[in-house]
């Protein structure tokens, strides 16, 4: 069997360090809000580019306290407007609907994947406060354009990096290139924890500190209550892992990326389509999606070859039940993209052999 993502056989690669790292938590005798989480923040913070990390418990945590914090700061109120593109993760839709904020979904391209940028402009109104790219399947959502519509227009540009731990765009990672990143750092990630746990990066100070406050229950000192928070924090010892595995990330992903590469000189199958292939700086390839018309027909057909798949995502969010007073839209290149996507074995786990098992099942397959 060619695993979709073998936690097992990556987490096993540096067992004795993540051992070494749990020891020293146990040994504190400190749990929450200690060395760990500070040494974790100053060093991802370190890595993205900013000057604030604030560590908190997962990351739709993050995309909240990002928007909620702009709302404490008096920079959006209930019922203003953030563009977010159609075919994200439902977290990035909850994040702003939570906050009793207004989603305008925009199209991403065929070609790309992502937010179609030139669509952007023609979405803002005067409601409109912010614009929330999403970095989807570890592609890069971000251009010079973006940057230049949101500074001319007075937009916070707001990243959801879930996907994208390491990408770049000219140098600069993901997490730095707006005003506030959100990350996820769920098992599964390019940079994961052992269970759910995110961050917020920025360069806003006052952001910061208004985040910091909400995700502690609101306190910005103990037992005074400045905001109605949350709680939202990091443990000691996914923020031990995770600093761990921080210095491998740059190596792991450059595993990716050789494999993605010799999916897209391998793969040959007219029934096959592949996304546009970007550098490797603009990629670190979270999932490989493939399309195919007759996706369910190819799923089983590798599931039957021994190789796992999965769908991101079967159905669009304007097309869930929890939103569905929007059902009845219609997003034609979302609902294609989620229609033919399929994702097939992308880790650094995944071996020379087993990437041949995969790309012979796809290309035998009529």
């Amino acid at each position: 069997m060619v695993k979709l993502l073998d936690l097992q056989a990556i987490t096993m690669q540096h067992a004795e360090e993540y051992e070494a790292a749990a020891k020293r938590v146990i040994e504190s005798g400190w749990f929450l809000q200690g060395r760990e989480n500070e040494t974790f923040e100053r060093d991802y913070a370190q890595y993205i580019g900013t000057q604030h990390c604030i560590a908190v418990a997962n990351g739709l945590d993050a995309l909240k306290l990002i928007l909620r914090g702009y709302k404490e700061l008096g920079v959006m109120k209930d019922g203003d407007e953030i563009i977010v593109p159609a075919n994200t993760y439902i977290a990035t839709i909850l994040a702003i609907t939570d906050n009793q904020l207004v989603p305008v979904l925009v199209e991403p391209t065929w070609e790309y994947l992502e937010l179609d940028i030139n669509k952007v402009e023609e979405a803002i109104t005067p409601k409109t406060k912010g614009v929330m790219t999403v970095h989807l399947y570890g592609r890069i959502a971000y251009n010079d354009e973006l940057g230049d519509i949101c500074r001319r227009h007075g937009l916070k540009l707001m990243e959801d990096c879930a996907q994208s731990h390491g990408c770049t765009w000219k140098g600069v990672r993901t997490g730095a290139l707006g005003d506030a990143g959100a990350h996820s750092f769920y098992p599964g990630k390019n940079l994961g924890a052992f269970g759910d746990a995110g961050a917020v990066t920025t360069d806003d100070e006052e952001l910061a500190s208004v985040i910091r406050a909400l995700a502690n229950y609101g306190s910005q000192k103990k037992y005074v209550f400045r905001y109605v928070g949350i709680n939202s924090r990091m443990s000691e010892l996914d923020a031990a892992i995770l600093d761990v595995k921080l210095k491998y990330l740059d190596e792991d992903n450059q595993k990716r990326q050789q494999l993605a590469a010799y999916y897209y000189e391998a793969i040959d199958n007219p029934l096959i389509t592949l996304p546009q292939r970007l550098c490797d700086e603009n990629n670190v390839y979270h999932q490989f999606p493939i399309f195919c018309e007759r996706r369910d027909e190819l799923q089983a057909y590798l599931k039957e070859g021994g190789v796992q798949t999965l769908i991101h995502y079967p159905i669009p969010p304007h097309k869930q039940e929890c939103y569905k007073d929007w059902n009845d839209r219609c997003y034609p290149i979302t609902e294609r993209i989620h229609q033919q996507e399929l994702s097939i074995p992308m880790n650094q786990a995944v071996s020379r052999e087993e990437a041949e098992t995969v790309v012979r099942l796809i290309n035998h397959f009529r």
